[in-house]
């Protein structure tokens, strides 16, 4: 609860209390100086009473929905407190008893009608309040929705690049393959020519050593 409207609660309870006793003393004071002191007295604390609920009201509705509704219950129980009290002064002030009674039938009809009208309004605001926080909540939801999309708007880019990078690499794997095929088979050829010329020139090598044997043989047997 709040603590600015228990002070101005505390206030007006002191309040309500000393003008109770005030307007029962009131009439059973028998001097006309003493009796209009009492009631002008009265009259400045129905006034303080007037402006301490109406600090209490604006208090009150400063608050959070869930407070606010307790301290506005209270605080209707408190106008009522203040209307009987200024019934009372009233009464006081006034010569004609019927005529008073006329104007607190009135005046209660119109308190009530007051009071119905400050409910509903009440209930519009809070009804209107929750309207408010469960828009809030939707449009939190719809911001925590478009940031969830595009986190995965984000991820599958990564993804996808990704992607690219290892079919690129893929690529390159693949013509790096390519190219040791080739070099092996190049190898190869030069493994083979290389093995066909040592036979060739060892062909070669064998015949002249051959054509020597046959010359040196014939000039021998001379």
């Amino acid at each position: 609860m709040s603590e600015v409207f228990e002070g101005y609660e505390r206030q007006y309870c002191e309040l309500s209390a000393n003008l109770s006793r005030k307007c029962s003393s009131a009439s059973l004071v028998s001097g006309q100086e003493q009796q209009q002191q009492k009631l002008s007295e009265i009259k400045a604390g129905l006034d303080d009473a007037d402006v301490l609920i109406r600090k209490m009201d604006l208090e009150a509705r400063s608050l959070q929905p869930s407070v606010k509704a307790m301290l506005l219950a209270k605080l209707r129980e408190y106008k009522s407190d203040l209307t009987n009290l200024k019934k009372e002064f009233k009464r006081l002030t006034s010569p004609n008893a019927d005529e008073v009674a006329r104007e607190e039938l009135l005046e209660t009809g119109m308190a009530n009608t007051h009071l119905a009208s400050a409910d509903q309004r009440e209930r519009l605001t809070m009804s209107v309040e929750r309207i408010n926080q469960s828009g809030e909540r939707i449009r939190e939801s719809h911001r925590t929705l478009l940031e969830t999309e595009e986190l995965g708007v984000n991820i599958l880019q990564d993804l996808h690049s990704q992607r690219e990078t290892l079919l690129n690499s893929h690529k390159r794997l693949h013509g790096i393959d390519d190219a040791i095929d080739k070099s092996k088979k190049v190898l190869t050829t030069m493994s083979r020519r290389i093995t066909r010329n040592k036979w060739i020139v060892a062909s070669v090598i064998g015949a002249l050593v051959f054509a020597i044997v046959i010359i040196l043989f014939y000039k021998l047997s001379r």
